[in-house]
């Protein structure tokens, strides 16, 4: 609930300069209103190193004056007032935790700049980063365009006015360089540096258009020599738009203590609006957008709009999650041990692949099991489930099945392949995923040859880093880009396992797109010969195909098919003998 982020001006205010008295490099990302503002507070990845659990997010929010002026219409020339922008500021500070630093263009006059520095202080605004440019300024990035720079005397004096009637010692005013911008050489930038530290500027920010970093990181070697001269230690900035291809321990280690990641929200924002506004000019309707659009209950859960977020809480709370089990194929391997009953009835150290399932389900409080029959389905028996037949299982495949208990869907649900055992605590795993579309993958077929014997339903995931580049194995990137028993096994990475989580909004996105796919394709679709077979991998493929994100909790033991003769004979040596 964004009503959580509440916190006094005084709390806030000081924790950028304490972040930087501890010698932390602060990631800081542009916000332009209130939802941006929450979403760069709330951003986090997580993920693991070396067995070492890791996480990242954004220790601060940049109020851009060039975003706030896009996001109003209008060009950044220093045409929206103080007062609009304060508007935009307070949207920000009502919903977010985090210090927050403003874009100050060029300040105004100095009786204008001591105005600005009055409110934002009070309002608990960690910082304002000011440009030694002529007002009215042009944006820094605009090609072609003259850019004049303010006398460095007269600028700094302006600084000194800022500091004069500050009342904290927390607040912070930081001067940016616009001289590279303008042209000029790093020794301009040099000499304007000492003058505004000189002036009483708590930071400063060099700034730069070219794509190579090599300005930039000329500028921060010279400027660490000069600063030590002058016995200070006055923080840079800097803001690598153009020359994004540096890293940020690149930047750290160049010196750079404050890095501003300045109009990338808005700038993504605009090219997705453009998107579904195109798509839905060329299709007459809006379905095929609905990929790249976030649910509106995630809105309303973003925004903390009270009624559906007490709602969401209960689904999260209730972990009882209906489970799905289509049972209902005849396995046309393990005949003679069957003996003409269902797979499931199948005994492994005394007790049923089902019984086996119920008890480990029942291990983690999934007691809602509905379990869909079809091969000798007055066979199938078992204490604590729901038994749904499905008469027509020859003319499909576990797809149909599981659709045949599609108002256990609705609120979200699991999916388990009748043949599978597996260990309490992958359940557990998969439980507190918070992903709306989540399969289960084993990755050890990375490391060992494809098993001939029996069909595999293979999965390529979508993220590959190189290894010199990235060690950890973020959760958010584990995507799958292709799913079925058809892929290459030399590309392939991993193995779907036969169980999957959906939430409410990933239960929504898999029956839409299939009754769109059973409505309206005829013949060969994916894998499947013919629609009608059409398997749950087929599906999901054509869900990553339509742009929705299938992700995947990967495990490497605690699992096992029961396929073959030798996989019973496994299971009975390692599962305890009731």
């Amino acid at each position: 609930m964004t009503l959580l982020n509440n916190i006094l001006p005084e709390a806030r205010r000081g924790k950028l300069r304490a972040l930087l008295d501890k010698g932390e490099t602060v990631r800081v990302l542009e916000a332009h209103n209130g939802l941006s503002g929450i979403i760069v507070n709330n951003a986090r990845v997580e993920g693991r190193s070396d067995e070492l659990s890791i996480h990242r997010e954004f220790d601060a929010i940049w109020e851009s004056s060039l975003t706030d002026s896009a996001s109003k219409g209008h060009p950044d020339i220093e045409v929206i007032s103080f007062d609009s922008r304060l508007q935009s500021i307070n949207e920000i500070l009502a919903v977010t935790h985090k210090p927050i630093i403003v874009d100050g263009d060029t300040g105004g006059d100095s009786n204008n700049f001591e105005y600005m520095v009055t409110k934002l202080e009070r309002a608990g605004i960690s910082a304002v980063i000011v440009e030694d440019k002529v007002f009215p300024k042009r944006n820094s990035l605009e090609p072609g365009v003259q850019q004049t720079l303010e006398e460095p005397e007269i600028f700094g004096q302006k600084i000194q006015r800022g500091k004069s009637v500050q009342i904290s010692t927390e607040f912070m005013i930081i001067a940016r360089l616009e001289s590279l911008i303008a042209g000029k050489s790093i020794d301009d930038a040099l000499d304007r540096a000492q003058i505004y530290i000189q002036s009483g500027a708590d930071g400063i920010m060099i700034h730069s258009k070219e794509k190579s970093p090599s300005q930039i990181m000329e500028f921060a070697e010279r400027y660490q020599e000069m600063t030590l001269k002058m016995g200070c230690d006055i923080p840079m900035v800097c803001v690598p738009t153009t020359y994004n291809t540096i890293t940020e321990n690149e930047l750290r280690a160049a010196g750079f203590r404050i890095i501003i990641y300045a109009n990338h929200l808005l700038r993504s924002a605009n090219k997705a609006m453009e998107e579904v506004a195109r798509t839905i000019l060329l299709n007459q309707r809006s379905f095929e957008v609905d990929p790249i659009c976030s649910p509106v209950r995630e809105i309303f859960k973003t925004v903390g709009f009270l009624d559906v977020k007490e709602k969401d809480k209960f689904d999260i709370n209730n972990k009882n999650i209906p489970v799905i089990i289509p049972a209902a194929g005849e396995d046309p391997v393990l005949k003679t041990e069957l003996n003409g009953k269902p797979k499931s009835m199948l005994k492994i150290a005394g007790k049923t692949i089902l019984d086996w399932q119920i008890n480990t389900l029942n291990n983690n409080n999934l007691t809602d099991i509905t379990v869909v029959t079809g091969y000798a389905s007055k066979e199938m028996k078992a204490e604590g489930i729901t038994l749904r037949e499905n008469k027509n299982y020859k003319k499909g495949s576990e797809l149909n099945s599981l659709i045949d208990a599609q108002e256990k869907m609705k609120s979200g649900f699991i999916m388990l392949y009748s043949d599978i055992l597996l260990e309490e605590q992958i359940l557990a795993k998969l439980i507190t995923c918070k992903e709306d579309i989540v399969l289960v993958v084993d990755n050890t077929m990375q490391y060992h040859g494809p098993e001939i014997s029996r069909v595999q339903d293979l999965i390529t995931s979508k993220n590959k880093h190189q290894l010199t580049r990235r060690k950890i194995s973020f959760v958010c990137e584990n995507i799958i880009s292709k799913i079925g028993s058809k892929l290459n096994p030399e590309t392939a990475t991993h193995e779907f396992i036969g169980l999957g989580k959906f939430t409410k909004t990933g239960a929504e996105q898999f029956l839409q797109t299939y009754e769109d796919c059973a409505k309206n394709y005829q013949g060969k679709f994916q894998e499947a010969k013919d629609i009608s077979k059409l398997k749950f991998t087929d599906l999901i493929q054509e869900m990553i195909d339509r742009g929705y994100a299938v992700h995947f909790l990967e495990i490497h033991k605690g699992w096992l098919e029961i396929h073959s003769k030798e996989d019973i004979k496994l299971a009975n040596h390692f599962l305890p003998n009731s």
